[in-house]
């Protein structure tokens, strides 16, 4: 009888080589719901702004695995209990955390599907595994959901401190080539404990905390809320809209079975609840499904969902003005205007064409979750109180900006 050999090593360009931990981690990683994280980009259209950004939510989950199994090796140095199969529910919680995630990640966040963000559908699809495997994920499916006992364990895979931010903070810097988003994920993994069943990091790691919340402010302007990736992504989203709009009219567009599915309907929670329908559905969805169907939409005789899919395939993005401050209300209709006497279009279609938006981004956010720093006394303080570097009063605030995009015609 034919046996695979599920002691695999994975050469990983971040960390070197990844050791899958157990048989039945093995086993899920094979599964076609994981399997299908290797056709979803991790930072959906990035790679308009920096060509090397093609990585996917499948490299990610693998590093954050790996990153749990470093961290959990340095707290049972430090005498903090983690049974053997805590440790593998912990792994594959982390392994799974993202499997939710649709076509080109978080650009779609709810423009597939409305009412559910990934972190639900990352729920339903672990219940899922978890009926198929007969209940040996019921430990990773109660940390993931935060009701197992012990509460640092859901810390290491969801909090402002996880491996998650780790993992994708290292990845993303190192494809995308931004340096200033370089972080000690080594570092602060060795600096972590356990106080009152809560994650800590060691006094001496507060200067690599600091350096993480920098570098993540500084990853999302300079990656996340690029300008240009902005551009992209709205390109994405408006067309999806048209098409959308043009399927649920009774137009026949291109697509595959799963994906017209959900241009013809829009399940909402309970439906997905309620069976498995949508989930099942939904597994059969990525990037190619989307693109693909854009290449072919670009023939389309519908004039608007031509060209927006024309635009993305050939890279012609908005231009985008970002600011501190809300643009002047004339400034704007008189962009809208412009915009729709250049493209001739009907007050309905304006918004395919013009976006005025406000992008967030918080670094740390202390009366959601805290990061905690163990000082010589043993005493715990806030972050943002312990440190001396960072600016008390900045780190923990929002940053806006608001964004306008319309084609580069208009002037």
């Amino acid at each position: 009888m034919y046996t695979t050999n599920k002691q695999k090593i994975i050469n990983d360009p971040v960390y070197g080589f990844i050791t899958i931990p157990d048989a039945l981690i093995f086993d899920v990683i094979e599964h076609p719901y994981f399997q299908r994280l290797r056709r979803i980009l991790q930072l959906g259209l990035t790679h308009y702004t920096y060509p090397s950004a093609q990585h996917t939510r499948f490299q990610h989950a693998l590093g954050a695995m790996h990153l749990m199994g470093l961290a959990i090796g340095v707290l049972r140095s430090k005498g903090i209990e983690i049974s053997e199969e805590e440790a593998g529910g912990a792994n594959l919680a982390i392994l799974l955390h993202d499997i939710g995630h649709g076509p080109y990640s978080h650009t779609l966040e709810l423009a597939i599907v409305r009412d559910l963000h990934h972190e639900d559908l990352s729920k339903l699809f672990i219940a899922e595994l978890n009926r198929q495997f007969e209940g040996r994920l019921d430990l990773a499916y109660s940390i993931f959901n935060d009701t197992y006992p012990k509460k640092f364990l859901h810390q290491l895979v969801s909090s402002q401190l996880d491996m998650d931010r780790l993992d994708y903070l290292a990845r993303d810097s190192f494809f995308t080539g931004v340096a200033e988003g370089v972080i000690s994920y080594d570092r602060i993994i060795k600096m972590l404990t356990v106080c009152d069943d809560e994650l800590v990091v060691e006094g001496k790691g507060i200067y690599s905390i600091e350096k993480f919340l920098i570098s993540r402010r500084l990853m999302y302007w300079q990656v996340y809320l690029h300008k240009t990736v902005i551009a992209a992504d709205q390109l994405l989203v408006n067309l999806l809209k048209r098409a959308k709009f043009l399927r649920e009219k009774g137009e026949i567009l291109f697509a595959t079975p799963a994906f017209d599915a959900f241009l013809l309907n829009n399940p909402t929670r309970s439906d997905f609840e309620s069976g498995s329908k949508w989930l099942d559905l939904f597994s059969q969805l990525d990037d190619f499904d989307i693109f693909t169907s854009i290449k072919v939409w670009i023939n389309h005789p519908d004039r608007i969902l031509s060209d927006l899919c024309k635009k993305l395939v050939n890279r012609h993005l908005f231009r985008v003005e970002m600011q501190t401050m809300p643009f002047e209300t004339g400034y704007v209709d008189l962009l809208r205007k412009k915009t729709s006497e250049t493209y001739n279009l009907a007050p309905d279609e304006v918004d395919y064409y013009f976006t005025c938006d406000k992008v967030e981004n918080k670094a740390y956010n202390p009366r959601h979750e805290r990061i905690m720093i163990k000082g010589k006394s043993n005493e715990l303080l806030d972050i943002s109180k312990a440190s001396e570097q960072l600016n008390n009063v900045v780190m923990p605030t929002t940053l806006s900006k608001y964004v306008l995009c319309y084609p580069k015609e208009i002037r």
